[in-house]
């Protein structure tokens, strides 16, 4: 399958909600457990936040909140598709950090689990990557250590580990300390 990738409309943030909903639990209820998963997507997904967030990323320079939809046939997608919000199944959102403007940073980037290993992922970060080569040098990520498909898709797309730390979650039973890569990939 082909991918086309392109600017989220604010009408998008319904179906990302929805993906983040359904990759993060894939990914991480292991580890921090469904409840807590819920929790994070109800504080960090939450509509309007997500309506203005995707609205200001359309709006400044050095900053992507993309979507990613099948393409019809294998080419282009149709502007009908391309249109369409709930046709996504994976979304990106990047922008430059004004404190660091040499360093962009990836906050999101998720796939519905059904369309793991089928190139989305691929997708966006190459989209996120080409718009953000004209504003930084690098790109930065955040990868909770646990997360096992998160970290093998960043080292396999050429990011490299420059950090690890503690991470302010909690694992799912409240013992212990999770911790934090911080992976970053010249552009």
């Amino acid at each position: 399958m082909n991918w086309t990738v392109h600017q989220a409309p604010p009408s998008a943030a319904e179906t990302i909600r929805e993906i983040a909903h359904e990759s993060w639990h894939a990914a991480y209820d292991d580890f921090l457990g469904a409840s807590q998963v819920d929790r994070m997507i109800d504080d960090w997904y939450e509509l309007d936040e997500l309506e203005s967030s995707i609205a200001n990323a359309a709006d400044q320079a050095g900053a992507s909140f993309l979507v990613a939809v099948p393409s019809e046939g294998g080419g282009p997608a149709s502007s009908e598709n391309a249109e369409n919000a709930t046709a996504a199944v994976g979304f990106a959102h990047a922008g430059v950090d004004p404190d660091e403007p040499e360093t962009a940073y990836l906050p999101r980037l998720y796939a519905r689990p059904s369309v793991w290993g089928e190139g989305v992922g691929t997708a966006l970060i190459a989209r996120i990557e080409a718009d953000l080569r004209s504003h930084s040098e690098r790109l930065r990520l955040t990868v909770l250590a646990d997360n096992e498909v998160g970290v093998s898709f960043y080292e396999s797309r050429g990011f490299e580990r420059v950090e690890t730390r503690p991470s302010d979650l909690e694992s799912v039973d409240g013992e212990g300390v999770l911790e934090e890569y911080i992976y970053e990939k010249s552009l």
